[in-house]
């Protein structure tokens, strides 16, 4: 006999804070206005001042940078990645920062599906292989479990998609 599926209980939400389960589904697009910044291999491999985030029901936002804001060099591939249903065929990359590589982590559409045409080529990166990714001075913390690419910051609020039992979320 199968479980039942059932929606978490979301946390208590403070001033300045959002929950994941306020997002919605099918995702939305926005701007970011806060810098994006990725390190890896202690080199800053990505800074971006004119990102978007993807918000998505039960996930922390996917941040994703402009090609020409990521230091050249550190993207080596890219080859056929998963197919999303929001979003469409993915890229991946390995990431390359200073004396470490960090294989399939980061990620790009390269023609988007209908809604998401401005983050076209835009790359996302995986933030558990990276030294550090930041949002404004905020550090993050990689959403749970290695198949999704949130970053969760202080001003977000789960339960988060991707650790074990989420799945059916």
């Amino acid at each position: 006999m199968a479980r039942p599926l059932t929606r978490p209980v979301p946390g208590p939400i403070q001033p300045g804070q959002e929950s994941v389960w306020d997002y919605p589904r099918p995702p939305r697009l926005e701007r970011v206005a806060e810098t994006l910044r990725v390190i890896l291999g202690g080199a800053v491999i990505a800074e971006s001042k004119a990102g978007y985030r993807v918000l998505e029901t039960a996930h922390p936002p996917t941040y994703y940078l402009p090609p020409g804001d990521v230091s050249a060099g550190v993207l080596s591939g890219p080859r056929r990645g998963g197919i999303c249903e929001w979003k469409g065929q993915a890229v991946l990359f390995d990431v390359h920062g200073g004396d470490r590589l960090a294989p399939s982590a980061a990620w790009s559409y390269p023609e988007p599906t209908q809604g998401f045409d401005a983050i076209a080529g835009y790359v996302a990166f995986y933030a558990l292989p990276m030294d550090a990714c930041f949002v404004g001075d905020a550090r993050v913390t990689p959403q749970p479990g290695t198949f999704y690419g949130g970053w969760i910051t202080p001003g977000i609020v789960g339960p988060f998609k991707g650790g074990p039992g989420t799945m059916g979320w």
